[in-house]
């Protein structure tokens, strides 16, 4: 089966380096990875111009974030990207965990029906930036210049002057607005002279990635994740198996503080330890290594003016868990809707702090997960290593030790539940789905045709009514739930759906607000303040 081919884009001269001033745009997006794609489509499916700037000259060198969670699918499907990532992916939801070669555990990420989409699919970097460009290409407002890096910015209150370096020389432009999603030796947060908050780990991984055209393990499998602690084939450390596309595996070992990144890369080191894991019997050949350490670190403020940080130039955590390249398609979905309100005059400058004041928390979140997962697989004291190893010995036989077992708590959508731009329930309702839920997605019937509730969300605000009453008068499209509409009684059932209710949908698909009852004046109040402009 052919594997992938690295396309090379070629560098371009642009207009702007020929202007005798500084050419303006918009928004300008910094970086064209997961992050700077999805904030490009998204804003230009807003209607948003936009100037993307990548010092590169082709996709990710290296499988790097693999595991695409459920919330990151629904992004990419709304902005009409997701299905050939699932044609392609490995898709997945049970996760088994070992002790010393014995299943000690398994779970199961979606034991509930009803979903579009899985999980998590399985899909290297370089694939699904390929398809975000392929997207991408087919969106007029959107300029994408290849080779150029950013060598200079000078923010000022109405704007940025940018500085790019270029095959034929430097140049100049200026930009409304800034996103920096240039990863995480992000060139723009270095030349504005911002430093990451928080923990470096000394434990070093290794990541190797093998093509092998015969399944490990004597079965066409496992699509789950599988990871060992202290398993036969690596004593005393941990170890980690995912199946990917074009019959690529990954296999991550757990390796000393002291290992030298170099030696542990060097084929004669890693053989041994493939054979080791899989057996002498497999062929294979090696895709992609890399060595390294764990970060748990963010800025303080991913807002600093006119320039926003997004991804990995806002906060890097640990890979265990995959919550980095999904938090930062996160990002990129609660930023853009703001960023094309304010760039249309539609909301006030001040509804971009909220992105801070979402994402921040979020992050940390993501951090305080990703640190008790290392802490947990790396025990840093004889106490925590005892105390490790007696969950482990206790969770094949009883229940609650299970919920101890932290090999990377799995990614999902965060509840923004501080978020400055919901409106808190002042009627009774269950915990779910309450202000700050990413909405949940149920199967509907609409005009004789089987669809999705997600897909009737998508663009601006927008209702969600279990009631009779004209709604035509509100300022927002309104969506009738009805038992004609929800054919299997699931989205009833999701939003506690009794009759009156209504939910108020930001554009990002999550809960602004909720009533027991249709109250025209309720919703506009809420509006306002989820535009920032109460």
């Amino acid at each position: 089966m052919p594997r992938f081919a690295h396309p090379v884009f070629e560098y371009r001269r642009s207009a702007d380096q020929d202007s005798p001033r500084p050419a303006p745009h918009k928004v300008v997006v910094v970086g064209a990875g997961l992050v700077g794609l999805t904030a490009a489509l998204d804003l230009a499916q807003r209607g948003i111009p936009v100037l993307l700037l990548d010092d590169d000259k082709t996709v990710s060198v290296g499988s790097r974030s693999i595991c695409q969670a459920k919330r990151t699918l629904e992004i990419w499907d709304r902005l009409g990207c997701a299905a050939p990532m699932m044609e392609k992916g490995i898709t997945w939801q049970v996760g088994r965990i070992f002790c010393r070669g014995k299943e000690v555990y398994n779970f199961d990420l979606l034991p509930e029906g009803g979903h579009r989409f899985p999980a998590f699919i399985n899909l290297q970097q370089y694939y699904v930036e390929q398809f975000l460009l392929e997207r991408l290409r087919e969106q007029p407002a959107v300029e994408i210049r290849w080779d150029n890096r950013v060598s200079g910015i000078a923010p000022r209150e109405d704007g940025v002057r940018l500085t790019i370096e270029t095959p034929d020389g430097a140049y100049d432009i200026e930009a409304d607005w800034v996103i920096a999603a240039d990863g995480a030796r992000s060139a723009i947060r270095r030349l504005m002279g911002l430093r990451f908050k928080g923990r470096a780990f000394q434990d070093r991984f290794l990541i190797v990635d093998l093509h092998l055209p015969e399944p490990p393990f004597g079965r066409r499998g496992p699509t789950e994740r599988w990871f060992w602690f202290e398993p036969t084939f690596h004593p005393g450390d941990s170890a980690l198996l995912h199946r990917q596309a074009d019959d690529v595996w990954r296999l991550d070992f757990q390796l000393g503080p002291d290992a030298d990144p170099d030696e542990e890369c060097k084929p004669e080191r890693v053989i041994p330890r493939v054979k080791a894991a899989l057996g002498d019997a497999f062929k294979f050949e090696f895709e992609w290594l890399s060595v390294y350490k764990f970060q748990c670190r963010r800025l303080e403020k991913f807002r600093h003016g006119r320039v926003l940080f997004a991804g990995d130039s806002a906060h890097q955590v640990s890979p265990f868990g995959a919550r980095g390249g999904n938090s930062g398609v996160q990002d990129a979905d609660n930023l853009a809707w703001k960023l094309a309100m304010v760039v249309k005059g539609d909301a006030p400058e001040r509804l971009l702090d909220s992105y801070d004041a979402e994402r921040g928390p979020a992050a940390d979140e993501n951090i305080l997960n990703s640190s008790r997962s290392t802490d947990f697989m790396s025990p840093k004291s004889k106490v925590a290593r005892r105390f490790r190893d007696a969950v482990l010995a206790l969770a094949e036989s009883h229940t609650f030790a299970r919920r101890l077992i932290n090999s990377g708590r799995l990614s999902t959508a965060t509840v923004l539940d501080f978020s400055p731009l919901n409106t808190p329930d002042r009627d009774p309702f269950p915990p779910a789905m309450r202000p700050g839920s990413a909405a949940a997605d149920a199967p509907i019937r609409q005009a004789g045709r089987d669809g999705w509730l997600l897909d009737a969300l998508r663009g601006g605000f927008h209702g969600l009514y279990f009631g009779d009453d004209d709604t035509r008068h509100l300022p927002i499209p309104v969506l009738r739930c009805d038992p004609q509409l929800d054919r299997d009684g699931l989205a009833t059932k999701r939003y506690d759906g009794r009759p009156g209710t209504f939910y108020l949908f930001r554009p990002d698909q999550h809960v602004a607000a909720r009533w027991r009852s249709l109250d025209p004046a309720a919703i506009d109040a809420a509006l306002r303040r989820a535009t920032g402009k109460a």
